[in-house]
């Protein structure tokens, strides 16, 4: 059966004639992919199962936002527009800040009979998951408000190789790709496998018990460690090596 697949141009092209989406700029919509679709499947029902994602706009007259329990307001840092040689990236490809400045937090969470107050404060530099959060727009600038548990570090350098992981979260320097089969072919990048060993750089002071305690996790910096493979944040050190930082129940073993 003859079946068409989706494009960008002829989403764009529906979304101007589908009256459910009258108000909206195009620029503030984004569609998640349809995958293959058969010829008239793509009718106006289709488009009430979208997912609108844009920034929740706090009205000027609205002068401070203040999180709730255990989540934190995070002053998204902006987008690099260049790269380091100077050229001008295009918008497709910037990629996504997954770091900010803390602008403000909750009174904390209560675990069994314990409170416990946010270890962040506001002021601080932290990294945090890249789809983590609620994208709003105050005071003329994007934030984020996200559960503390979203957050994986602190930040005070502008290297990510100096991350300190908070709570379960392990910082890893992933080993290099093998660069050769065994027979001693040359790998192409494209075929190289993503590695999921690597060395602990940095780890959180631990989990949390039902009643608030603080449980130390079962590694420690210079383990080399078995990870899953698709788990975690992956991130790029200014000198060009790959670091990942997961939470320590994604670490499946320790190598010596």
């Amino acid at each position: 059966m003859a079946t068409s697949q989706l494009t960008a141009s002829s989403v764009t092209a529906a979304a101007r004639n589908l009256a459910s989406l009258q108000g909206l700029r195009l620029s503030t919509v984004k569609f998640s992919s349809f995958g293959t679709l058969k010829p008239g499947a793509l009718t106006s029902r289709s488009f009430k199962r979208l997912v609108v994602k844009a920034a929740t706009v706090v009205a000027p007259k609205y002068t401070s936002v203040k999180p709730l329990g255990d989540r934190v307001l995070v002053k998204i840092k902006e987008t690099e527009e260049k790269t380091e040689g100077g050229i001008l990236l295009p918008t497709t490809a910037q990629s996504k800040p997954q770091g900010g400045e803390v602008v403000a937090v909750g009174e904390g969470k209560t675990i069994g009979n314990t409170k416990l107050e946010s270890s962040v404060k506001a002021g601080a530099q932290v990294i945090y998951s890249k789809y983590a959060g609620t994208e709003v727009e105050f005071n003329g600038a994007n934030h984020l408000l996200l559960k503390e548990d979203d957050i994986v570090g602190l930040l005070e350098t502008d290297d990510i190789k100096d991350l300190k992981p908070l709570y379960d979260r392990v910082f890893i320097k992933v080993s290099e790709a093998e660069e050769k089969t065994a027979g001693g072919l040359l790998l192409t990048e494209a075929s190289k496998e993503k590695p999921s060993i690597g060395t602990v750089i940095a780890v959180g002071p631990g989990t949390l018990d039902e009643e608030g305690n603080l449980k130390p996790l079962s590694v420690s910096p210079g383990n080399t460690v078995l990870y899953s493979k698709y788990a975690g944040n992956d991130f790029k050190g200014n000198d060009g090596s790959n670091y990942i930082a997961l939470r320590a129940s994604d670490v499946m073993a320790v190598l010596s």
